[in-house]
Order: C-alpha cells, then structure tokens, then sequence
C-alpha cells in the first residue's frame, strides 16, 4: 500500500472527535513545509550584493545587550 493509501485507511477508523485533530495536523505539517521552502527559495542565489540592501538597517536599540549576548554564549575555541 502507499503512503496515501496507508493514511487514508487510518482517517477512515478514527473517532469522530479525532478527525478534527487530525485535519489540523496536516494543516500544520503544509504550513510548515510551505513556509521552510519559502524561506529556503529566497536564500538560493543570493549574493553579497543583495546583501547590502540590508546593511545599516538595525532598527532596535539594543545592538550592544545583542552582542553582548553573542560573546556570553560562545565557545571557546580549542586548538
């Protein structure tokens, strides 16, 4: 049997009450994997250039608790 098939045979012996938890569960999974490969399709070809569109553009005012954060959580490097 496929994986369809499989599904489908399983849909058809839940309760009642389940369906509804189930059809939201598989929402979630597309939303998720429809957002994953959004974000994966704006990141191929990017270049440095296409970058820069973003440089300068911190917009909080918490850049230094941020870095101050970034060196708090590093590793020490071992060599």
């Amino acid at each position: 049997m496929t994986s369809k098939e499989l599904l489908i045979q399983e849909i058809e012996t839940l309760p009642p009450e389940l369906l509804t938890e189930a059809l939201n569960f598989i929402r979630e999974i597309k939303t998720s994997h429809t957002a994953k490969q959004s974000s994966t399709n704006n990141l191929r070809g990017s270049t440095a250039e296409d970058l820069l569109e973003f440089a300068g553009t911190w917009s909080g005012d918490d850049i230094r608790e941020c870095l101050q954060l970034v060196h708090d959580a590093r590793m020490p490097l071992e060599f």
